[in-house]
């Protein structure tokens, strides 16, 4: 099953502000840039995601959304969630250096770390 359009609205309230912005993602494009990064063809991606062939096929030719059911398929196949899929560039990339950074702190720098986002508001 497939909604007939390539584009995706998400409606995302800014948690600073607290405005509302919509964001517009190309998912078809995101598809296809995890399937580049894996080298993966269609056929590949079909049988990781454990999806018929036919079906993936029809996304791209059809330039048609996959249902969720068949992008959770997707999202198991290259191992990333939803949500990993669906965060813009520009949040992987904070959420990256983050990590970089927290992973180099030692454990009590880690602790209070921890201690101040949880006291954050």
């Amino acid at each position: 099953m497939f909604y007939n359009t390539n584009r995706l609205l998400i409606t995302k309230i800014n948690a600073n502000t607290r405005k509302t912005e919509v964001l517009s993602l190309d998912v078809l494009g995101r598809i296809k840039s995890l399937m580049e990064k894996a080298d993966w063809t269609e056929y590949k991606l079909a049988k990781e995601s454990k999806l018929s062939q036919s079906t993936i096929s029809n996304m791209f030719v059809r330039n048609t959304l996959p249902t969720i059911p068949t992008l959770e398929n997707i999202c198991d196949a290259f191992n990333i969630s939803l949500s990993e899929f669906f965060l813009e560039d520009k949040e992987k990339s904070e959420q990256n250096q983050l990590i970089s950074k927290f992973s180099q702190l030692n454990k009590e720098q880690k602790r209070l770390v921890i201690r101040l986002i949880e006291n954050i508001k």
